[in-house]
């Protein structure tokens, strides 16, 4: 799926029409992928796929499907250098993005589009979160050299380790020492500036990394709520794992029914979004998504945020965050609530303690994706 438009971009010049069997064609979309960018042998790509199409269940005519992939694969070899050639006039092939998004890019970051499509073909980093009140940033490091793990540390709590490994070989995982949390993300608790003591909202919870960090930098009475309570149930998990305390609400965002009344003196409000920052990690978002969805996230997100504006104590403040590029999801929205919200002040963005949160990418609070973290939008409000 990273490189789906230049893998189908292939395989629609090497058909004379298109397949009506699904099966065939997904089979064709993996071969020439492992052709194009997996070191495996040329022979046994095509021998496998030749030989998974005689497999299929449901009848089809599998000496014409056989030969038919045989021949595809075989072209697609001797042809390769004319293929790559014919392709680079389609951006969707090169840049292996819809269309609508790569155009939308374009307009909203003229100066950082191709940089952010890159990016988000790229393998995402294993990023960690440490919790410094249970262990130093040094003595972590220490640690993970001794278990022969390679890692970086960014700022002073955030440490991107070489190569991904399983959670429960990460030293002190299990113990609550670290989590595992993109550089960005880890912004949203310092930027929230909650107090010990303070009733602290966070909307949207899960899966709960948030949660999590703001607890472990404040002693805060905090509420987190979810819609789904499948999803609360893993909050209810990685708060365990960390020792920390929450009341957890099954409700929705953009409903007041399970509020008991009381304002609340920090809110952050985790809205859902298209994730279009975060597609390096979920490389299926980009094409199961549609430009209209755009819209229907919008509506959304402008139902939720004055709803949880009610909630907020006089001179507290909400965190708005989305895992989205998308204008119209991110500063779009605040403009539109600080239009209709006398009582509300975006107060400008400032990384909060720059010398710890070194490496982070940003434009007035929009994270723009880079190696070091995926992109993030912020807007801290409020009420006068």
């Amino acid at each position: 799926m990273r490189f789906y438009g230049e893998i189908d971009a292939y395989l629609v010049r090497l058909l004379e029409k298109p397949l009506t069997d699904d099966r065939i064609n997904a089979l064709l979309l993996v071969a020439i992928y492992q052709l194009q960018h997996d070191k495996a042998d040329t022979f046994t790509v095509v021998n496998q796929a030749v030989h998974a199409v005689s497999q299929f269940k449901r009848p089809v005519p599998k000496s014409w499907a056989k030969g038919l992939v045989n021949a595809i694969l075989r072209n697609f070899l001797r042809q390769k250098d004319q293929l790559e050639a014919a392709v680079k006039s389609s951006e969707v092939a090169i840049y292996s993005y819809p269309q609508w998004w790569i155009n939308k890019l374009k307009t909203q970051y003229p100066s950082h589009w191709q940089s952010m499509l890159e990016t988000g073909n790229q393998h995402p980093p294993m990023t960690l979160r440490l919790n410094t009140q249970k262990i130093s940033a040094d003595d972590y490091l220490q640690l993970l050299v001794q278990e022969s793990i390679d890692a970086t540390l960014l700022g002073t709590q955030a440490i991107i380790l070489g190569k991904p490994i399983p959670v429960e070989k990460i030293p002190g995982f299990v113990q609550g020492n670290v989590s595992v949390q993109d550089y960005g993300a880890q912004l949203a608790a310092p930027l929230l500036d909650a107090e010990p003591n303070m009733r602290v909202l966070d909307a949207c919870c899960a899966p709960g990394g948030k949660t999590g960090h703001i607890l472990e930098i404040a002693g805060v009475n905090m509420t987190a709520l979810d819609n789904d309570e499948v999803r609360l149930q893993r909050v209810q998990s990685n708060l365990d794992r960390l020792h920390l305390k929450a009341n957890l609400l099954v409700g929705d965002a953009s409903a007041s029914n399970w509020w008991d009344g009381q304002p609340f003196d920090r809110i952050l409000a985790d809205v859902p979004c298209t994730a279009s920052g975060i597609v390096r990690r979920h490389v299926d978002i980009k094409w199961l998504r549609r430009e209209a969805d755009i819209a229907s996230f919008t509506a959304q997100q402008a139902k939720i945020l004055p709803n949880l504006w009610q909630m907020l104590a006089k001179g507290g403040k909400l965190l708005y965050v989305t895992c989205s590029v998308f204008h119209e999801e991110n500063q779009g929205q605040v403009d539109k609530f600080l239009q209709n919200n006398a009582d509300a002040v975006q107060i400008p963005f400032a990384l909060p303690q720059p010398k710890q949160h070194t490496g982070i990418t940003h434009m007035n609070g929009q994270l723009v994706p880079s190696n070091a973290h995926d992109g993030f939008f912020y807007a801290l409000l409020q009420k006068n």
